[in-house]
C-alpha cells in the first residue's frame, strides 16, 4: 500500500461558491462564499488533499458545457491561490435522470448520492501510489445528497447551512451528518481541524 492521505472532499455550488439558483456558466457568475478560500487554505496547511466533487447536470441540459465547467474550476484555483490555497483534483458529473443524453447517460453511476466520483478519486490516488485514509477524510456539502454520498463512501460527512441548507431534510430522511456547520470556514475551524488524524 502507498502512503496514506487524508482528503477533504468538497461539494462546489452552495459550499464553496454562492448558489445563484441556476447553473454557473461564466467566471463572472462565480462568487466565493465568505471565508471559503481561507477554509481551504487552512485545510491544506493541515495536510489535507482538496478534491472537488460536483454534480453538473447543466451539461446534460445543454445549459453549460464541459469546457465552461473546467474553465470555472481553473478560475476557482486562481481565486484560492490569492489566499494561499488550491484544490488538487476536481470531478464533475454531467448527467441527469430527467434529461437523457446519448453521451452522458453512461455516467449515471457518478451522480451524487452515488459514490462514483469519490471512487474515481480514490482510484486515481491509488494509481499514483497513495491510499486515501477514509477514517481521516471528510465530505462537506450543503445538500442531503452530499451527506448521503459521504456516508456511502465511508467518509465523515459534514453539512453546511449555506446553499440549500438541508438540515431539516437530512433529519427527515435519517441521513445524519457528523457535524452541521454555518459555512465551510466554520466546518474547518470548529470541527475538521479539531478532529484531524
Amino acid at each position: 500500500m502507498g502512503r496514506k492521505l487524508k482528503v477533504l472532499f468538497l461539494d462546489r455550488d452552495g459550499t464553496i461558491n454562492r448558489d445563484i439558483g441556476t447553473y454557473v456558466t461564466t467566471r463572472e457568475q462565480f462568487e466565493l462564499i465568505d471565508g471559503a478560500d481561507r477554509a481551504i487554505a487552512l485545510a491544506r496547511q493541515a495536510g489535507y488533499q482538496i478534491v472537488i466533487i460536483t454534480n453538473q447536470a447543466g451539461i446534460a441540459k445543454g445549459i453549460v458545457t464541459p469546457e465552461q465547467v473546467e474553465d470555472i474550476h481553473l478560475y476557482l484555483n486562481e481565486l484560492l491561490a490569492q489566499s494561499g490555497g488550491s484544490f488538487d483534483h476536481s470531478y464533475y458529473c454531467p448527467t441527469h435522470p430527467d434529461y437523457p443524453h446519448p453521451e452522458y447517460d453512461r455516467f449515471a453511476w457518478c451522480r451524487k448520492p452515488e459514490t462514483g466520483m469519490v471512487d474515481r478519486a480514490v482510484a486515481d490516488y491509488c494509481a499514483a501510489g497513495f491510499e486515501v485514509d477514509k477514517s481521516c477524510s471528510f465530505f462537506i456539502g450543503d445538500k442531503t445528497v452530499d451527506v448521503e454520498c459521504g456516508l456511502r463512501a465511508g467518509l465523515r460527512p459534514i453539512l453546511v447551512r449555506t446553499g440549500h441548507g438541508e438540515e431539516e431534510l437530512c433529519r427527515e430522511k435519517g441521513i445524519v451528518p457528523e457535524f452541521v456547520a454555518d459555512n465551510l470556514l466554520h466546518a474547518i475551524t470548529e470541527y475538521v481541524l479539531l478532529n484531524t488524524c
